[in-house]
This record gives structure tokens, C-alpha cells and sequence, in this order.
């Protein structure tokens, strides 16, 4: 039997970034939400707005920050900006993935940090991303105590947080995450212990159908899981 959690903590991502050139910004400057991505934000407020929602936590990046904005003017809140749900570093960073896998292929200079998906060798450790990660929901659970929390991030974040959260392996396919433009997962607690995960898709329906098919944005059908 479920228990009635005391506390949720939303982990949402940011929404559809302008990004022509199908560039990996990870933490780069300049990439800002798309005409899309606004009105993802928007529907994200539109339904999440009446909820219990008393804290709301932020990436640092441009397209996180005006994500939030539509929900931090619903619920009358402050963005508490937060270096530790920023996006994970990556040595792909500005390189452009347009033809998809075969970009690496053809780069033959990338393939020397490709040796160990399970650390990643080519980017920020997963358990390093967790530990920030969970510092920070730590934090907004307790800012947010008996009331609900939101936590704006990025894919693969929020997708390692999840794995970590369901004791799941870290390795895995990045076309295989359930973790949509501005879904929400969210963890559910009694007291200081996650006792159930679920997820949804509150702006599901403005997803373009090619980028659920995308390596770095693939999603799938609402579920819940119980650690």
C-alpha cells in the first residue's frame, strides 16, 4: 500500500531549446528556449500552477531559468538559482550531432573518450551528478516540507537522479530515457525517504514527433515506480 507522501520534489526539464544547427551546448552560454519551448513552459505553469508548490529551484543556464518563469509568476515564488542542477559536462560539447551517430564515426578524434560508458568517459561521472543532484533535492525537500518543490534541470540529470533513486544501473541507451522536454519526475516522500517515483508529461502533446526519436531527447508513456 502506497503511503500519503509528506513532501514532493518535481525534477522538471527545461523546455525545446533554439538550436538550428543541432549543436550539444551543455553549458554553453546563448541557448535560449524556442517559440516552442515558451509556450511548453507556459502549459508546464498552466498545469502545475494550482498545485502545492512552494519552492522552486533552478539551473543556472538560459533555457532553464525561462522555463521556470511562467511558474515562478502562477505560484508567486523567487527562482533560487542552483549551480548543482546544472547540466552535466560533456567533451561532445559544440560538436554538431545533425547526421546523429554518424557524426562520431566520421570524427575519429572523439572516439578516444568512448572507452567506458559507465563512468562516463567522456563527460561528468554519474555518481558525481547524482551526489549534486540529490544535495539539491535534499535541500528542496526541506525548503518545501509538507508542500511540494520544484527543481528545473536538464535530461540527463534528471534521468541519472531517477536511476540512482530506482536503484537502477546507470548504463544506458540516451534514446532509451524517459525524460521529455519539460516532463516532470517526480519524487515522492515520507519523511526524509523516497518512497515512490512517478512521471508525467504535462506538455507531452507540443513534442515534435522527431525529437522523441532524438539520442538526446527520447521519451515514453507515463509510469510509476517505487524504490
Amino acid at each position: 500500500m502506497t503511503q500519503t507522501p509528506d513532501t514532493v520534489v518535481h525534477l522538471l526539464r527545461h523546455g525545446e531549446v533554439h538550436n538550428p544547427e543541432g549543436v550539444l551546448y551543455g553549458r554553453r552560454d546563448g541557448f535560449h528556449l524556442s517559440d516552442l519551448g515558451n509556450q511548453m513552459a507556459r502549459r508546464v505553469a498552466e498545469a502545475i500552477g494550482g498545485r502545492d508548490i512552494v519552492h522552486l529551484r533552478v539551473s543556472p543556464l538560459e533555457r532553464a531559468q525561462e522555463t521556470a518563469r511562467p511558474l515562478a509568476e502562477a505560484r508567486g515564488l523567487e527562482i533560487v538559482t542552483d549551480e548543482r542542477v546544472i547540466e552535466s559536462t560533456n567533451r561532445f560539447e559544440g560538436v554538431s550531432f545533425g547526421e546523429g551517430a554518424m557524426t562520431i564515426l566520421k570524427r575519429p578524434r572523439l572516439w578516444r573518450h568512448l572507452w567506458n560508458p559507465l563512468t562516463p568517459s567522456w563527460g561528468e561521472p554519474y555518481k558525481q551528478v547524482v551526489a549534486r543532484m540529490m544535495a539539491a533535492v535534499e535541500d528542496a525537500r526541506r525548503d518545501a516540507d509538507g508542500h511540494e518543490a520544484v527543481i528545473v534541470s536538464h535530461q540527463l540529470p534528471i534521468w541519472i537522479t531517477r536511476l540512482h533513486a530506482e536503484k537502477r544501473s546507470f548504463l544506458h541507451d540516451p534514446r532509451s530515457r524517459q525524460c521529455t522536454l519539460c516532463s516532470l519526475t517526480s519524487f515522492h516522500f515520507v519523511g526524509d525517504r523516497i518512497t515512490q517515483v512517478s512521471y508525467s508529461e504535462p506538455a507531452g502533446d507540443l513534442i515534435p514527433t522527431k525529437d522523441r526519436k532524438a539520442p538526446f531527447s527520447a521519451g515514453g508513456a507515463p509510469e510509476e515506480r517505487r524504490p
